[in-house]
């Protein structure tokens, strides 16, 4: 055999025992290559040590999620330093997966659960969805502070074609890169049976929904049947696992959380549309609504709820009967909580429209009320002329209206809302300091 031959030989041999040492490199994987599809990362009670990881599957398999905190597969011979200064106690974590299975109408559901708890506050994870004999996609895990944070706000996102919603979600994403939190104002989708728009709402977000946090809010077409009648919204309690509120009749309908200073309170404001199988929804939530918010030490608080508070009059252009702009009842119920409870803001949608009002006491302006937005749309579904001008509105966005998302940053003694175009022109912001 020729010499040179022989000695490219041993050469390749020693490169090859030289991989086979104590430390091995991760394995290259994809979510895809696992049957993994709409991975995301759901709130938890408390986000600076607990997140929720969920996931769809065309296969029915094992699963786990593997973390660990961010760098520390290349720490080398500082990995035990960095175990240490992490308050960890091994470089990999691995977590069974929980597999659950509903079918709504005419789609088949089959998705996997992990929550992973005690982490580490203010620190950067890295976790990957693994099977017996392969792994997925490492994506990020951001525990929160207690300093502040960014989030990216979307209202009511039902589309006839949800390409639309999907760009604007994108490029919002891109262009706020630094947010760690989403919330979806509810009428997530159109139709809460049609299994094909939550495969377009979900695939909308994909590229960022298993590194942020998402708090969902639930919307009236939640809860419509494919022939457009009321229905138990039960792809939308199935999809989301928000954390619980203690009656297990209103499973992950209403929910809060804690974000970095931020308390967030969720409800349902189906009301109306749940008299058929929940008639003492509002009652029930009222009582639950006072306990969160009596109980919540947190500097801030914001509630998040789909329904408006108001109804307003009908613009000239719409060509519908006149009328004023009224208090729907409920909000004569939901107000005065906001206020023996100090609460900073309150976001609504169902509407269609961007309206922030100017602060709001007892049902009146007043310089130190309550800051009320109506947080607008991000879908295809529009209302342009529809709805008339209230003098208690501060800004609204510009005619005619087109889509629209918000950012909410978040520090120690502000809260600073803002409003864009789908082509990230602000055109909108207040802030609230204390």
């Amino acid at each position: 055999m020729n010499k040179r031959i022989v000695f490219l030989i041993i050469i390749c041999i020693a490169l090859l025992l030289a991989g086979c040492g104590s430390v091995q490199k991760d394995v290259a994987g994809s979510d895809s290559s696992i049957g993994v599809s709409y991975v995301r990362q759901l709130v938890a009670e408390d986000n600076s040590t607990s997140r929720t990881i969920m996931w769809q599957s065309e296969v029915r398999q094992g699963y786990s999620v593997e973390y660990r905190m961010k760098g520390m597969a290349n720490a080398g011979a500082n990995q035990d330093a960095a175990k240490k200064a992490s308050g960890e106690t091994g470089a990999v974590f691995t977590k069974t997966a929980t597999e659950s299975s509903f079918k709504e109408a005419k789609t088949d559901y089959l998705q996997y659960q992990v929550q992973l708890q005690a982490l580490q506050p203010n620190s950067t994870y890295e976790y990957r969805i693994v099977t017996e004999k392969n792994k997925g996609t490492w994506h990020s895990l951001k525990t929160n502070n207690a300093k502040g944070f960014t989030a990216l706000i979307f209202p009511d996102s039902q589309s006839s074609d949800y390409s639309g919603w999907q760009q604007l979600a994108r490029a919002a994403q891109q262009r706020h890169k630094d947010s760690e939190l989403y919330i979806n104002m509810g009428d997530l989708v159109d139709n809460g049976q049609d299994g094909s728009q939550w495969r377009a709402w979900l695939g909308g977000v994909e590229p960022f929904s298993a590194d942020l946090a998402f708090a969902p809010v639930i919307g009236n077409h939640e809860a419509y049947s494919l022939d457009w009648q009321m229905t138990p919204p039960k792809a939308y309690t199935n999809l989301f696992a928000v954390p619980e509120n203690g009656l297990p009749e209103y499973k992950r309908q209403f929910y809060s959380f804690d974000y970095g200073p931020v308390h967030f309170t969720v409800l349902d404001t189906n009301f109306y549309e749940a008299q058929g199988w929940q008639p003492r929804l509002l009652a029930d939530e009222l009582r639950w609504l006072e306990q969160d918010l009596a109980k919540s030490k947190a500097r801030w608080k914001i509630v998040l709820q789909h329904r408006d508070i108001f109804m307003y009059a009908f613009s000239k252009e719409s060509g519908r009967p006149e009328r004023a702009t009224f208090f729907l009842d409920f909000s004569r119920q939901l107000m005065p909580l906001y206020e023996k409870y100090k609460v900073d803001a309150v976001l609504s949608a169902h509407l269609h429209t961007y309206r922030r009002r100017i602060p709001l006491r007892n049902f009146a302006p007043a310089e130190d009320g309550i800051i009320y937005i109506l947080t607008g749309v991000a879908g295809n579904v529009r209302y342009p002329k529809l709805w008339g001008d209230f003098a208690w509105d501060a800004a609204r966005a510009p005619r005619p209206e087109t889509a629209n998302y918000m950012t909410l940053e978040v520090a120690q003694d502000k809260l600073l809302f803002k409003a864009f175009l789908p082509d990230g022109k602000q055109f909108d912001e207040v802030e609230i300091k204390k």
